[in-house]
């Protein structure tokens, strides 16, 4: 199964970056269906304007109403929120942060549709009519979304079928179990003075598996604490 993405972005060409890695797997053995739109290419004048003055005053420009549903109802079909074959999703740092457990549903689906906004945002207008969610990779701001809707796109492409080259490893990965992942150790065994811990040495599979467990345990509790409160409540 293919998954489709619909990307509404004015930068279509930064989308490029994709073509390499796990992403550039992803579009290489069609798993995904990359399909980049431009609002431009729906605005109403010769000087494809899609952007003014927001209402009320203050600093910077608005995404305009007008050509971004026009934009977005071309590639999703959708005339109201909700009838569309996936959901749109508008990458935004006013969104819920984005768990790995978003990142398993929307890889799950067989459409989705992105819009990185540029400027102060988009017409509220929009996101009333055209957005089902409003997903934000972290508590900052960067100048658009399209960082962030590829951010999306690599986390999704990693579990889809075939992408990996063995699919275990998405498994095990940090965060899908609810806490952070182990350390890694590889060749050579002494690198300036410092040893692969020996139970990696020992061949005792059940020894490792306890050892990784426990390590992972303890690195999340170092650095966040929080996860673990979260597992210990059952919430995500």
């Amino acid at each position: 199964m293919t998954l489709r993405i619909n990307v509404i972005s004015i930068f279509p060409e930064m989308f490029d970056a994709l073509g390499f890695g796990m992403s550039g797997r992803a579009l290489e053995k069609k798993a995904i269906d990359l399909c980049l739109t431009n609002p431009r290419d729906f605005a109403k004048n010769r000087y494809r304007t899609i952007d003014d003055r927001p209402y009320g005053g203050g600093p910077g420009m608005v995404m305009m109403a007008e050509p971004l549903s026009a934009a977005i109802d071309a590639v999703s079909g959708i005339k109201t929120r909700g009838q569309s074959a996936g959901p749109v999703v508008y990458l935004s740092p006013k969104g819920r942060r984005m768990t790995q457990t978003d990142v398993e549903l929307f890889a799950a689906l067989p459409e989705l549709t992105l819009i990185a906004g540029r400027y102060e945002g988009i017409d509220e207008r929009v996101i009333q009519t055209r957005v089902d969610d409003e997903v934000s990779i972290g508590d900052y701001v960067l100048a658009g979304g399209e960082f962030a809707a590829m951010v999306l796109i690599e986390a999704v492409a990693r579990l889809l079928p075939g992408v990996l080259g063995n699919d275990e490893s998405a498994v095990q990965e940090s965060f899908t179990s609810g806490i952070l992942d182990y350390p890694h150790y590889t060749r050579p065994e002494c690198f300036e003075n410092l040893r692969v811990p020996e139970v990696l040495l020992s061949g005792d599979h059940k020894k490792i598996a306890a050892w990784r467990k426990q390590q992972a345990l303890k690195v999340t509790k170092e650095r966040r604490p929080d996860l673990l409160e979260k597992r210990s409540q059952g919430t995500d």
